[in-house]
């Protein structure tokens, strides 16, 4: 492949309900789209990076300037063999994984639409064609009205439920959840809120049968995981520390987790991932796929990679109604009502871009083309 022109569009779309973690509240979503053009076809990526550095040290304006001046001009004019180098042509930009797994992605799905395959089978996934799902519903005004979420979630079908927790809103309403919902696949994800200070506390979770707790302690720790690991019965999974195959291996040698959480973008794109999932799988470590409130392109990329065999636990990707009122691809993402989504055999992420609904949202949109240097 020979790359021509990246284009990035950066789109405004506000949040059918506010979602809130234990560091912010997010109405609207800014997300960088990315276009990559070879010979008369485009491939499509997502760069998941939040508004604001508070996930992890990405965001909206950060990713697009590192996507323009330094993952774009690297791909630019070189004759690529296969997506799977991409990763190599950009590692040396150190962090910004968002950044460059936004484009990388875009890459595998051009190469997938050259191939006519879908993107799910360029990968080597398809272990399933159907994958579970679960919801992930952030802290609410009150518990009646977390109550209420849950209620509506399950009667759609989603297999499992994952809480957002922080300090003052944990024990006493995971234990309110798990009286109203017994028998309920319940995760609480607490995106780095606690301490070890707090383990008398996170101890007290182990009564309530979750099925992990998702990153209680600091973004960029993976050896205080292991302490507290030791002391829990209740497998804890890693997210934002694990952003490479080798910190996978080092938190396993440590016995810091039961469960690891991939996220694409946060680990840098397919590539990564893959390596990531196969780490973990080889000591029957079970991996999962976590979410960034993506849109349709994003949300069908993780449905393609989480088709991959050592994804067995349900993942965040939902259908696309529970958060836009309108998707910037058509047919929205749906789900079954046995709370799965059914794969597509459609060359590339299997599903069409609403290309009136893109220009709409769109606030801002460059083209880098072959001549420029980073």
């Amino acid at each position: 492949m020979k790359i021509e022109r990246i284009v990035l569009r950066q789109i405004r779309i506000p949040l059918v309900h506010f979602f809130e973690t234990s560091f912010s509240r997010t109405y609207e979503r800014n997300i960088i789209i990315v276009e990559v053009l070879s010979e008369g076809l485009s491939g499509w990526g997502e760069i998941t990076a939040g508004e604001h550095p508070f996930y992890n040290e990405e965001w909206t304006a950060a990713a697009w300037l590192i996507a323009k001046d330094y993952v774009a001009p690297r791909l630019l004019n070189l004759e690529i063999e296969a997506a799977s180098d991409v990763n190599a042509l950009t590692r040396h930009i150190r962090g910004h994984n968002m950044a460059r797994g936004g484009v990388e992605a875009a890459v595998w799905d051009l190469q997938a639409r050259r191939n006519g395959n879908p993107l799910w089978k360029e990968i080597g996934g398809g272990a399933r064609r159907e994958i579970p799902c679960g919801v992930s519903i952030g802290i609410q005004n009150s518990v009646e009205e977390l109550i209420g979420k849950i209620e509506t979630e399950l009667a759609a079908g989603y297999q499992r439920i994952k809480m957002k927790i922080k300090p003052g809103w944990d024990v006493d309403v995971i234990r309110r959840i798990r009286e109203r919902f017994p028998a309920t696949p319940l995760m609480a994800d607490a995106n780095s809120a606690y301490t070890l200070k707090d383990v008398p506390l996170l101890k007290q979770l182990d009564a309530f049968g979750l099925t992990m707790i998702e990153q209680p302690l600091a973004h960029d720790d993976i050896i205080d995981h292991a302490q507290l690991q030791a002391q829990l019965r209740t497998p804890i999974c890693l997210d934002e520390c694990i952003r490479t195959a080798h910190h996978a291996e080092q938190a396993i040698r440590l016995n810091a987790c039961g469960i690891v959480n991939i996220k694409l973008g946060r680990v840098g794109g397919f590539g990564e991932a893959i390596r990531l999932h196969d780490v973990c799988a080889a000591v029957g470590i079970p991996v999962w796929c976590g979410g960034m409130l993506e849109a349709g392109i994003g949300r069908a990329h993780n449905i393609a990679m989480a088709t991959l065999p050592n994804f067995t636990l349900p993942g965040d990707v939902s259908a696309s109604k529970r958060y836009w009122k309108r998707d910037i691809i058509v047919p929205g993402v749906q789900t079954t009502p046995h709370g799965t989504i059914a794969l597509t055999d459609d060359p590339g992420f299997g599903y069409q871009i609403d290309h009136d609904f893109l220009r709409h949202a769109t606030v801002r949109e460059e083209t880098v083309a072959a001549t420029a240097r980073a």
